[in-house]
């Protein structure tokens, strides 16, 4: 079944759900993260969560937690595979990969890794609708179930000082984004993380959503917001990491009978070379 009677509350259930894989190497566990990765880019790009070079989604290589793995500067999220991902260390120094990193995925998620060790990933764009709600530098509202996800779990990034390119403004955003799964940018766009790629992932599509029906309702009239009690609730169930983890895997399966290739890999995708 997926629910269970609750105990503590008679006449309530409890949703239950599957796990996420566990592995019995880091080289199974590199190929799994990589894979995911590349199709959370695919993803994105199928719903028009990408926007010309910008945009950066990381997870951290399960073996060498100092280090990251990133789309390279100046492709396409449509177009990336699994061999096209460049390995990044704390320096900004690319440890695999013959191509070009982004200053600004560096300078973001290199602080962001480092602030929080439990991030296996994160996900920034300038999607439409988030780069379009974040120019009014205001947190989302609980209007709806799924904004709930991110009730009391998100932060405002106030203020816009250019194309992020400064350490010290990389090292302000990972600390307004403190505890919290996702970060608004003013002026900006989005970011979100997980503790796989796809909870953060998925965090980011849900957000990006969040904040297209806030506008639409705001549009129409005046929303009304769920009780905080009640919104809490809802989190624990609709914003819970598993929850997000497995709210991902209708789109991983999606796009993987649409586009196969994404799970073609060989032993050497599981394998570091050079790394100390």
């Amino acid at each position: 079944l997926s629910f269970k009677k609750d105990e503590q509350n008679p006449g309530k259930y409890i949703f239950t759900m599957p796990k996420p894989p566990t592995f019995a190497s880091f080289e199974a566990e590199r190929v799994h993260r990589k894979q995911r990765l590349v199709a959370a880019f695919r993803v994105f790009a199928k719903l028009g969560l990408d926007e010309g070079v910008a945009g950066h989604l990381t997870c951290r290589d399960p073996e060498y937690a100092q280090l990251f793995w990133v789309n390279p500067f100046g492709r396409s999220f449509a177009c990336i595979g699994i061999k096209d991902l460049i390995l990044v260390d704390e320096t900004g120094s690319v440890v695999q990969g013959n191509s070009a990193l982004n200053a600004a995925a560096f300078v973001i998620h290199s602080k962001i890794h480092a602030a929080r060790p439990d991030a296996v990933a994160a996900c920034h764009s300038h999607s439409m609708y988030g780069k379009a709600f974040s120019s009014l530098g205001q947190p989302l509202m609980p209007i709806t179930q799924d904004a709930c996800i991110f009730y009391n779990d998100h932060a405002v990034f106030p203020g816009f000082n250019g194309v992020v390119a400064d350490e010290v403004e990389g090292e302000r955003m990972a600390q307004t984004l403190g505890g919290n799964k996702a970060l608004v940018l003013q002026n900006h766009g989005l970011l979100t993380v997980g503790g796989s790629v796809d909870e953060a992932a998925f965090w980011f599509i849900a957000l990006d959503r969040c904040c297209k029906a806030q506008m639409l309702a705001m549009a129409a009239g005046k929303p009304l917001c769920i009780a905080d009690e009640v919104a809490m609730d809802a989190r624990s169930t609709v914003g819970s990491a598993l929850a997000g983890w497995f709210s991902f895997q209708p789109y991983f399966q999606q796009i993987t009978m649409e586009q196969p290739d994404i799970l073609q890999v060989d032993e050497d995708d599981g394998k570091l070379r050079g790394v100390q």
